[in-house]
């Protein structure tokens, strides 16, 4: 309907309205009209016309889309009826000799309510219950009869437009709630009873709605959701419910880091305010999965600079098109630099130049089978290139030197986890000489990161399958990419020189659970998709470490955080190192690297390294 028939029938409507409700009213407050003048009558009748179009344009009654009408809709007409009565009881105190028919009056107001308000209204339910409601729409169950869940189920059921799901209940646990009913949806279980209820109710769609669940909780929840064949979606964040972004626009898929079964690791992030604020923070390794997210995290404090240093044009180019488009209103310069860590000359002029207090060097090379077929590789990117960040660091009195490191440094059986526990060795012997200050941060395995184990598994389901795993008992530790870049930002105000931070990762994961997991919240289950075991791959360990025995310092130095201290470091050898391995076979180089990391005895470093 045109904007101009639709104004024209509501205004018609209402004029009906308004001037048959003063009759009305006067029949049932003063049956015999004996007192009523019908100049009066006349005369109020007609005020009453005038007023209630003058104030419905004031409250924009006929703009409103009344389809969509809530409690806010309502306020209007109760003001622009009250108005209108309170306009006619005046005319009428002058017309009518100083007299008021107060009863009359009140009996119109209630009319006027009852059939404008009704008029608007009853257009909502008859489009919600049977235009809106269609066979199209999947039968949705919320778990979690709270605010965020009475939020959504308040959106799906009058803003059922813009949404697909249907809802037909609630489950919840308190079972105070039970047989209760939030916009006549009742609570009809527990989330112990979903099977049942799935099944009873033919529920096709579940959303979870319980954003401040602890994730042990979180974990069994899912479980049971998907174990009932229906689509599960998750509400995000409790800082979404409280910042009033609850939405079904909010609603998304379950992702593997809401069945982990630990909780999130929050750390203090606004202890680094004071040192970042209007200062010059240089990343490297800055469009790669743990850089990107330091760059996101450290512009939320609002830096005079900061540089993105990396060697791939177009993972550079999405950084800082990304960050000057979600910090547009900040008036921080966003520097894109494309260089090489191993270009020396280079990565001195980046620094020399822009003087940052702060680099995080994030830049490395990190698959660990494709290391060990180029180990030599390795060693340049993720040993040279370190030591080039470093010293150049050094050479112009950078404040704070933050080295990605990982648990693959502990013991190394690898290529790539020898090359990084070398950098620590350079970063530990520099803080030990230097004013710059130099930490390394260690964690285990990023959820989501390119290259990980997460984003294989789903290319496997989306290809058919198999999904596969290399051994059916290895463990790894794992962490959010988040949790992985505030752990590396935090430790920047927690260093004091030549630490080893390491966060507590909670308990390791096997691979294969996760793999299953992966293909449950995939929509399929492990018999459709199957999964088969490969075999360990060169370098790979059964599991993981993040501080051996010997490193370990008793208690945490912040919520979550352990420190550890390294004793003997050669760096001798790692410097004889980099002058000679260009000259090494891939043997050679790889029985040099495990020489240097275990510490042997000088003679047998210098056989590694083939110094007579």
């Amino acid at each position: 309907m045109s904007y101009r028939k639709r104004m024209l029938l509501l205004v018609l409507l209402d004029s009906l309205i308004v001037a048959s409700a003063v009759y009305i009213a006067s029949w049932i407050v003063y049956p015999s009209m004996e007192i009523f003048s019908m100049n009066t009558l006349l005369v109020s009748a007609v005020t009453l016309l005038l007023s209630h179009h003058l104030f419905a344009f004031v409250f924009k009654l006929y703009h409103k889309v009344w389809a969509y009408a809530s409690i806010g809709e309502l306020v209007a007409i109760v003001k622009a009826v009250t108005l209108t009565i309170l306009t006619t009881g005046f005319i009428q105190y002058f017309v009518n000799d100083f007299s008021i028919y107060r009863r009359g009056l009140f009996v119109t107001w209630l009319i006027h309510i009852l059939f404008i308000g009704g008029s608007r209204f009853a257009w909502r339910v008859v489009r919600d219950r049977y235009i809106v409601s269609g066979e199209n729409k999947k039968r949705t169950l919320i778990v979690g009869a709270g605010a965020a869940g009475a939020m959504i189920a308040r959106q799906l059921k009058y803003e059922a437009s813009q949404s697909e799901l249907d809802p037909i209940g609630f489950v919840d646990d308190d079972t105070n709630k039970q047989r209760l009913e939030l916009y006549n949806l009742s609570v009809i279980g527990t989330t112990e009873e979903l099977s049942t209820i799935v099944k009873r109710e033919r529920v096709e769609h579940i959303v979870i709605a319980i954003p401040s669940v602890t994730n042990g909780k979180l974990k069994r929840i899912i479980t049971l959701a998907n174990d009932t064949g229906a689509k599960v979606q998750i509400l995000p964040k409790i800082e979404d419910l409280a910042s009033g972004k609850v939405s079904i626009k909010a609603l998304r898929n379950v992702d593997v880091e809401d069945v982990l079964g630990r909780p999130s690791v929050e750390l203090d992030i606004n202890s680094i305010k004071e040192d970042i604020t209007c200062e010059t923070v240089m990343v490297t390794g800055a469009g790669g999965s743990i850089g990107s997210e330091i760059t996101r995290q450290i512009m939320r404090f609002k830096p005079k600079q900061i540089l993105l240093v990396g060697h791939g044009e177009y993972s550079i180019y999405k950084i800082d098109r990304e960050l000057k488009r979600t910090f547009s209103n900040q008036d921080t310069e966003i520097i894109p630099i494309i260089a090489d860590v191993q270009d020396r000359k280079r990565i001195f002029d980046i620094v020399e130049e822009y003087q940052p207090k702060f680099i995080y060097h994030a830049a490395a090379h990190k698959h660990v089978p494709l290391m060990e077929y180029n180990p030599h590789e390795a060693v340049k990117n993720n040993v040279m290139g370190t030591k080039n960040v470093a010293e150049a660091a050094d050479y112009h009195h950078v404040d704070t030197f933050v080295l990605v490191s990982t648990d693959k440094a502990v013991n190394p059986t690898n290529v790539m986890g020898a090359t990084k526990r070398l950098a620590e060795m350079i970063v530990q012997d520099l803080g030990q000489k230097s004013e710059t200050t130099f930490v390394a941060v260690r964690f285990g395995n990023v959820l989501g990161s390119r290259g990980s184990v997460i984003p294989l598994f789903k290319q496997q389901i989306a290809d058919g399958g198999p999904v596969t795993v290399t051994h059916e008992d290895m463990t790894r530790y794992f962490m959010t990419i988040p949790e992985a870049s505030r752990l590396v930002i935090q430790a920047s105000t927690l260093a004091r020189g030549g630490e080893v931070f390491v966060l507590d990762m909670g308990e390791p994961v096997k691979i294969i659970d996760l793999a299953k997991n992966v293909i449950k919240l995939s929509g399929y289950t492990v018999d459709e998709i199957g999964i088969k075991v490969t075999g360990i791959r060169p370098g790979e360990k059964m599991y993981e470490e993040l501080l051996d025995d010997t490193e370990v310092l008793p208690g945490e130095v912040f919520e979550k955080i352990y420190v550890g201290r390294t004793g003997h470091i050669e760096i001798e050898s790692v410097l004889q190192l980099i002058a000679i391995f260009k000259d090494l076979t891939i043997p050679e180089l790889r029985h040099a690297l495990m020489n240097i990391v275990y510490h042997q005895d000088q003679s047998r470093i210098n056989e590694a390294l083939g110094i007579r």
